[in-house]
Formats: C-alpha cells, sequence, structure tokens
C-alpha cells in the first residue's frame, strides 16, 4: 500500500548559487558524502530529501543527515535512513522507500513513493 508520494526539483545553478554564497549551504543539507559528489549530484539529493519529506507527511523536524541518498553498483539510488526519518518511516508503517532522480536541463528532480 502506498503510504506517500513526494516530488521535488531543484535548478542546478541556484543550488549552486546558493552554496558560493553562503559557506557551509551544502554540509546543512547534505552528508559529507553527498557533499563531496558534483553539484548537479548535490542538487539531486538535496531535492530527494525535500521529495522525502513530502512523501513522509513531515513539516518540520526532519534531520537532514538523516537520510542519505547512496546508489548501488548499477547507479541505482536509494535512502539509507536513521534517526528522525527512521522513525517517522517507522511511525507510518513505511517498509520500503522508492527513488527515482533525474537530471536535465540544469534541472534535478526526485520522486519518492514511500509504501507498507
Amino acid at each position: 500500500m502506498i503510504i506517500g508520494i513526494g516530488v521535488d526539483v531543484c535548478e542546478v545553478a541556484r543550488f549552486a548559487r546558493a552554496c558560493e554564497r553562503w559557506p557551509g549551504f551544502a554540509r546543512r543539507w547534505l552528508t559529507e558524502a553527498e557533499a563531496s559528489l558534483p553539484m548537479h549530484s548535490q542538487a539531486g539529493r538535496y531535492a530527494a530529501k525535500e521529495a522525502l519529506a513530502k512523501a513522509l507527511l513531515i513539516e518540520r523536524g526532519l534531520g537532514w543527515h538523516d537520510a542519505e541518498v547512496i546508489c548501488d553498483e548499477f547507479g541505482r539510488p536509494s535512502f539509507i535512513t536513521k534517526g528522525s526519518v527512521a522513525a517517522r518511516a517507522a511511525e507510518l508503517g513505511v517498509t520500503r522507500i522508492h527513488l527515482s532522480l533525474s537530471h536535465d536541463a540544469g534541472i534535478a528532480t526526485a520522486f519518492v513513493v514511500c509504501e507498507s
């Protein structure tokens, strides 16, 4: 059963400008591993976390480092969750989180489906 769906887009250039303007901006939202990736991948991970928050119906209190986007050997993205994100998923009965990322025309897009 689907518990929640979330989608978000992030303009890569806008994300890059924010990172240049405010030192530490990327590290506020991204884990160390995520922040070490190319800018389009960082923007995609930011969008993924926003989409996850929407899918989990979280308005406040999400620990941004409590969800990390990783990719398997085939490039398929998924989340590692802990802390506040894992707790919210458990509260809703989420047993699986699906993630799709795409980058095109300067836009990073993320789509998340949470199911039980």
